[in-house]
């Protein structure tokens, strides 16, 4: 379920610990309110920071270390992965939306509807959405609710310590000496706050996606995508309405047979 911590991205998931661990420290030893609030004894915000940020770097190892729906071997019975058989294939018209099985060319594997051969992990990920150098994974059918969650919680985190390093510049009577009294903490809070932007846009071109129930592949590669590009431009054959799309995003567990969620929409509009 997991890949191996030290293999392919270990430099990008030790600098991102580092540098969320040198951020925290840094605004605990300026003169915050989290400091000052530490030096008074009154913990609870400190230790929820503290708390915040480790439940985001968890995050952000399972998200980044778990197996995002890799297609490893051919489903032994195909019917079943297509959810449809032969007879319910002939029953749909040739002018309707049609299903082409595809065997993928580079792990000769057969790709069940919505999966893509990603080229970084040589794998087809089933329910592929995109690859994603931050994580250095894949975000497919397994971890794409989890990275949702890591990003609502890093956004929380980096809002939270935006305003801690506010809170920390203190006053100086010139530009100079200000900016040789702040300029850490300025430069964090820079950091942060571009951050905290990427996260926001991030978070919420997903959420919106997922209302949709679709990927960011097929949003962005609809017009080459063979079970999509005869559809119409506002048309989408797995769009169950905003509420089921969120509700069976984060809600219901498990592997969806996407075939069957197609053919039944194609069959509904004959």
């Amino acid at each position: 379920m997991f890949k191996n911590v030290f293999g392919s991205g270990f430099l990008v998931r030790t600098a991102h610990v580092i540098l969320t661990w040198v951020i925290t420290l840094i605004l605990f030893l300026h003169d915050t309110e989290l400091r000052k609030q530490e030096e008074t004894g009154q913990l609870v915000q400190p230790v929820l920071f503290v708390l915040l940020v480790l439940v985001s770097v968890l995050l952000y190892f399972a998200v980044s270390l778990m197996d995002p729906g890799f297609i490893l071997s051919d489903d032994s019975d195909l019917q079943f992965t297509l959810g449809v058989t032969e007879e319910q294939q002939d029953m749909i018209p040739p002018t309707t939306k049609s299903l082409r099985q595809r065997r993928c060319g580079h792990c000769l594997l057969q790709q069940p509807m919505r999966s893509k051969h990603c080229q970084t992990c040589q794998h087809c990920v089933r329910r592929y959405d995109h690859h994603c150098p931050w994580i250095e994974n894949c975000v497919g059918e397994r971890n794409h609710r989890w990275f949702v969650l890591y990003l609502a919680v890093q956004l929380l985190v980096l809002l939270w310590g935006l305003h801690i390093a506010w809170t920390g510049f203190s006053y100086a009577p010139t530009w100079q000496l200000w900016l040789r009294t702040n300029g850490v903490l300025l430069a964090v809070a820079v950091l942060v706050a571009l951050l905290s932007l990427i996260v926001l846009l991030l978070l919420s071109s997903h959420l919106y996606l997922v209302s949709l129930n679709t990927t960011t592949w097929e949003f962005m590669s609809r017009h080459r995508i063979s079970y999509l590009k005869h559809c119409g431009a506002d048309e989408n054959p797995f769009d169950r309405g905003t509420f089921h799309n969120l509700w069976g995003f984060f809600c219901v567990w498990g592997t969806v047979v996407w075939e069957q969620v197609y053919f039944r929409e194609g069959s509904d509009q004959v």
